[in-house]
């Protein structure tokens, strides 16, 4: 494929803008190629600025779960835009969005709008502490939390140490008040709470991980958090910004049956324009401003645009058979990579919750951070180029989720099977 206007407009980007992107991933840099800069998309694919068409697993990062530029969304979208994009004060689109939410979501009672997944784990986390009165948090390896200064960190030297910071410009004073545990490890969540009796506000997880590929939950896991934070007086928070709405209509709470005292949600409850939330029991979230003394505001929160746009597609997802052709469509896409690489005799571990699915380069099992870390970043580098070039568009790097939408349909999948034939056998 030809990616010659895509290199040069990354070269004029990196005059303007740090790295040549908003975001970090979007580079490229671990699989040591220039980023796609893409032109438009439609449904399950996503065109460049050269003219080549990908079918899509990427979808946003995953909100595009009814497909790009979906006919009900874009036209609603482009109504609610007549009236006005955004006016800082409250509209009835804001209360018809967060009815749904709670009556999808099982843990929420009361929710809050924002306007991005990390200003929801931000807030939710600065409640948790204002509820309880505690300081600390935990967190696990492995499992992104958005770019705020206490979720910027690492276990340190020790597994039950307090963190230090994973990032310049994050002082060792907010970072020393986040614990890292590893992923589903109960061992290691009893360790930090027992060395840190009553000092801990928070244990915030991903329910499926989905930052360093997709990792489920082991039996117990949830289900020990949820035990340990009930007899602790600990705020269980899920961090289902990517798993919500994705692994079911209500989240990996409703697939699990494991019920957090909070949840925050992203850009999915949105149609992929940028919003987020936090929502959970009533007692908790009466302590948030005006209500109560914990503060938190944006001026876009809760914007006409963004909540159309949701309201449109949780209505979509809604319909009846929904979530049943999705399983299908992602189970074909899952076990069918999965048959390519054993055909091709290429060792990997596959894993799959709903339509969140990942391909480790790896013989082992994986189920944390220390076991997806030992995975063959070069080879999955060079797959991922070679499925490029093979028109199947991944997230560049061993350490993301995939996506599969509503609209990708059956040739989409075949052609991304036969891709993923060809090119594990490149490099096998």
């Amino acid at each position: 494929m030809n990616h010659n206007r895509s290199t040069i407009l990354f070269r004029q980007a990196k005059a303007t803008i740090p790295g040549g992107v908003n975001s970090p991933v979007r580079a490229f840099k671990s699989v040591g190629a220039d980023p796609v800069f893409i032109k438009k998309a439609s449904g399950s694919h996503i065109f460049d600025v050269d003219g080549n068409s990908y079918v899509d697993y990427v979808g946003s990062w995953g909100p595009m779960i009814a497909g790009h530029c979906h006919p009900q969304v874009v036209e609603a979208v482009k109504l609610a835009m007549d009236n006005g994009a955004s006016f800082g004060a409250p509209t009835e689109l804001e209360t018809t969005l967060a009815n749904m939410v709670i009556d999808a979501v099982p843990s929420i009672e009361m929710v809050r709008m924002v306007s991005s997944g990390t200003e929801a784990t931000m807030s939710a986390i600065r409640l948790a502490r204002g509820y309880t009165g505690r300081d600390n948090i935990l967190k696990f390896s492995g499992c992104y939390h958005g770019h705020a200064d206490a979720l910027l960190v690492k276990a340190g030297s020790g597994a039950a140490t307090f963190g230090v910071p994973d990032s310049p410009g994050v002082p060792a004073d907010f970072a020393k008040h986040t614990l890292t545990a590893e992923y589903n490890s109960l061992e290691s969540v009893k360790a930090l709470v027992a060395d840190n009796r009553d000092s801990i506000a928070c244990i915030i997880v991903e329910p499926v991980a989905g930052n360093m590929g997709t990792v489920p939950p082991r039996e117990g896991f949830l289900e020990g958090l949820r035990e340990i934070c009930t007899n602790e007086g600990i705020v269980l928070i899920f961090d289902e910004v990517m798993s919500g709405f994705r692994v079911a209509y209500g989240g990996a709470q409703e697939l699990y049956g494991i019920t957090p005292d909070m949840t925050t949600l992203g850009k999915i409850i949105g149609g992929g324009l940028p919003v987020g939330a936090f929502g959970g029991k009533r007692e908790i979230m009466e302590k948030l401003s005006p209500a109560g003394g914990v503060y938190q505001a944006g001026t876009l929160s809760g914007n006409p645009l963004a909540m159309t746009a949701g309201i449109t597609t949780l209505n979509i997802l809604k319909q009846p058979g929904f979530y049943e052709a999705l399983e299908e469509k992602s189970c074909q896409v899952g076990e069918g990579i999965a048959k390519a690489a054993k055909a091709a005799g290429y060792p990997i571990y596959s894993t799959r919750v709903g339509s969140m699915f990942c391909a480790f380069f790896t013989k082992g099992k994986v189920f944390d951070w220390p076991t997806a870390s030992a995975c063959d970043t070069k080879a999955f580098a060079k797959y991922f180029l070679a499925m490029l070039e093979e028109g199947v568009y991944l997230a560049p790097s061993q350490f993301e989720t995939a996506f599969v939408s509503s609209m990708h349909s059956d040739t989409d999948i075949e052609n991304t099977i036969a891709a993923a034939a060809k090119c594990y056998k490149l490099i096998a």
